[in-house]
């Protein structure tokens, strides 16, 4: 990284943050064995990769995996709390989760055509915009650029295990707004919610929600993004009442009955997909829109996500 974009960075996020993230990707990014949350990185392995597509192009199953995995599905979400405003009842957040743009490119073009016929409020982005874990991020911007124009609404972002943090800046000047363990204020009709982003949880365990909700008022309602749902025990108990993550993808691959044969997360099967709770806490975990290691999906369509806000009566 050259000075101006280090400095362009730190202005940004603050020197420590800045150096100490930089810093842990240089020295772990493509880390197999250890680190992170769990033992095994198998995203990081090329050779794992390769073995599960040569594996499955075997069986014949390759072609039809891919084939699935460009089929992205709607799926809609109601969530009713007591505590939100009664000015936004109604209010519908689109997420999208793991696109992995550049891994994923007719997925990629299914979720513009998509995007482009529905109506919301506010859009997030819950990380993985990157298809490898390291290496250029250029072509993965450039995709959640050419998204950007059928998107009618502001825009909230943050960074997966597969992201680096070169990235926010760039970013940043699409129109994002990167939240990096931050939180940011929507106001309507005089009453307002809080929508909190953490850095990533997973792999580079950059997240720090003390930080992140430290102008959040404990009654107002609140929105946890975080890549993966494996600190929902932390965010529970820090008082949010709603959190949208993803990086499970579901499984990608699944067993007939959607059934996961593994989640690369520390968590309960229950958080793997779609829509949980926990201590009163409505959560959701998105399918993801793009595939990650090899593009193929089975059992487990890739998804966008339309949440609805109610009062609850």
């Amino acid at each position: 990284m050259n000075d101006p974009d280090l400095s362009r960075l730190e202005t940004r996020l603050g020197r420590l943050h800045a150096r100490q993230r930089l810093g842990v990707e240089t020295d772990h990014e493509a880390q197999i064995f250890g680190y992170g949350r769990n033992f095994f990185h198998l995203e990081n392995s090329r050779l794992f990769a390769l073995a599960v597509e040569y594996g499955l192009k075997a069986t014949g199953l390759y072609w039809r995996g891919k084939r699935n995995a460009t089929r992205v599905v709607l799926r809609e979400n109601i969530v009713r709390s007591a505590v939100l405003p009664p000015a936004f009842d109604g209010y519908t957040v689109l997420q999208l989760s793991d696109l992995h743009g550049d891994a994923s490119l007719r997925a990629m073009a299914r979720v513009r055509e998509m995007i482009g016929g529905l109506t919301y409020d506010l859009c997030v982005l819950t990380g993985d915009y990157r298809g490898p874990t390291h290496g250029p991020h250029g072509p993965a911007v450039k995709i959640v650029a050419e998204l950007l124009p059928a998107i009618t609404t502001p825009v909230f972002g943050i960074l997966g295990n597969h992201d680096t943090v070169r990235m926010v800046p760039d970013l940043e000047d699409l129109g994002i707004r990167m939240l990096m363990n931050e939180a940011a204020v929507i106001e309507r009709d005089g009453a307002r919610i809080h929508v909190v982003g953490v850095d990533d949880p997973h792999f580079y365990r950059a997240e720090n929600i003390e930080k992140a909700v430290a102008t959040v008022p404990d009654d107002d309602f609140s929105i946890l993004l975080a890549h993966t749902p494996e600190i929902y025990r932390q965010a529970a108990h820090a008082g949010f009442d709603m959190m949208l993550c993803g990086h499970t993808h579901g499984g990608q691959i699944c067993l007939p009955g959607g059934i996961p044969i593994t989640l690369d997360s520390e968590l309960p099967r229950r958080l793997g997909a779609g829509a949980w709770a926990h201590h009163g806490m409505a959560g959701y975990t998105s399918r993801g829109a793009g595939t990650s290691i090899v593009p193929v999906r089975f059992n487990c369509a890739p998804e966008i996500t339309l949440h609805r806000l109610e009062v609850a009566r």
